[in-house]
């Protein structure tokens, strides 16, 4: 076991509010919004400028990438040489777990991804119960995709996520499901659903505080006006619901946020994986309907060509980073794979043949 110090900061509470801090400089030089609740910050912490001053000794304003240069120097420089293969998986702790990985910089600027595939595990024992699991308990068919659900609060609407309803119309028409829409995609039908399929997509309005998924709500003649209940899909909806699919994707604001603890983040994607799910796509800040259509449209080309579902995701990183209007690490960093990496047999399961053409831009 090797042990690495932070500019000599020993002490578990301070390093935890260091990285917070440094992480929160990476995201705003990257133009991502970040909400965080840090779970008992130590009272006796350096303020934010003592640690600016003693610390970080990185002078953001002429320097794009800095926070994510000095983040690699912490994280992974110190392993760099016992680091072998294409694919890596990381076990992070604390605020290491909201760290975009993929974007880290190296000295020459080369993103972390452009030499490895990348998966995240909330921890040990996560990948000690996906051992475990018997090979035929995962379904093998069958997909839930969700899109643009309607919300509707006394007057009070969300913005309609045209992108959203796009990408799950696109992926419908290819696997031969239909996608419950608009006012079809209430909380009911997602949780009478949710445990019998292979493939779980959801595009919608995430909770910033929570990641947690806004849907349409269920309403009645007798309760006209829904209360949270009613259209909110919780970790605790998730966890009674329980699930078998391979692959669920979180195409929404903030799905891998939550409260940090000490054991990593309380999220909804470990709720999914809690649930029995095998593997999650989330994301780690708000993120845009046009630049989101498009990196999910990467995505499932490589899934339907037969790809693990970390291959797929560093394919589509790679493609967003060829297109010029989507090349900055906000548009296509903050998706992330947790737990295994696999493949949910889109070509066999769906029929689909491997040279499918999924999307074209034009579309």
């Amino acid at each position: 076991m090797r042990e690495v110090h932070v500019n000599n900061y020993k002490y578990e509470d301070e390093l935890e509010f260091f990285i917070q801090l440094l992480n929160k400089t990476a995201l705003q030089e990257i133009g991502a919004r970040d909400t965080v609740r840090i779970e008992n910050p130590p009272l006796d912490s350096p303020t934010e400028e003592e640690v600016a001053d003693d610390v970080i000794r990185v002078d953001v304003r002429h320097s794009q990438s800095s926070a994510l240069k000095k983040l690699h120097d912490i994280i992974v420089s110190p392993i760099a040489d016992l680091i072998e293969g294409n694919e890596q998986t990381f076990v992070p702790e604390g605020p290491f777990c909201l760290v975009p990985l993929a974007a880290l910089q190296d000295s020459d600027s080369s993103y972390l991804s452009d030499s490895f595939r990348i998966r995240v595990l909330p921890s040990l024992t996560t990948l000690q119960l996906i051992h475990d699991c018997p090979a035929d308990f995962h379904m093998k068919t069958g997909a839930l995709l969700v899109g643009n659900p309607c919300f509707k609060d006394q007057g009070r609407r969300l913005v309609q996520l045209t992108g959203a309803r796009k990408e799950v119309e696109m992926i419908g028409r290819i696997l031969n499901v239909s996608p419950l829409i608009r006012e079809m995609a209430t909380k009911h039908e997602v949780l009478k659903r949710i445990s019998s399929v292979a493939l779980v997509h959801i595009a919608a309005h995430g909770k910033m505080e929570t990641g947690e998924v806004i849907l349409a709500p269920n309403t009645t003649r007798e309760n006209p006006q829904p209360q949270e209940k009613d259209y909110l899909l919780t970790m605790k909806d998730v966890r009674e619901a329980g699930m078998r699919a391979r692959l669920v994707v979180l195409s929404c604001c903030h799905t891998a946020r939550g409260e940090v603890m000490a054991k990593g983040v309380v999220c909804m994607a470990r709720a999914l994986l809690d649930a029995g799910a095998r593997s999650v796509v989330v994301t780690l800040w708000a993120i845009g309907d046009e630049g989101t259509l498009e990196f999910i449209s990467f995505l499932y080309d490589a899934l339907a060509k037969g790809k693990k579902a970390s291959e797929a995701l560093n394919q589509a990183m790679k493609c967003m980073r060829e297109i010029e209007k989507f090349k900055e690490v906000i548009h296509w960093a903050p998706f992330v794979l947790i737990a295994k990496a696999v493949s949910i047999g889109i070509p066999e399961c769906f029929r689909i043949p491997t040279n499918a053409n999924i999307w074209t831009r034009n579309q």
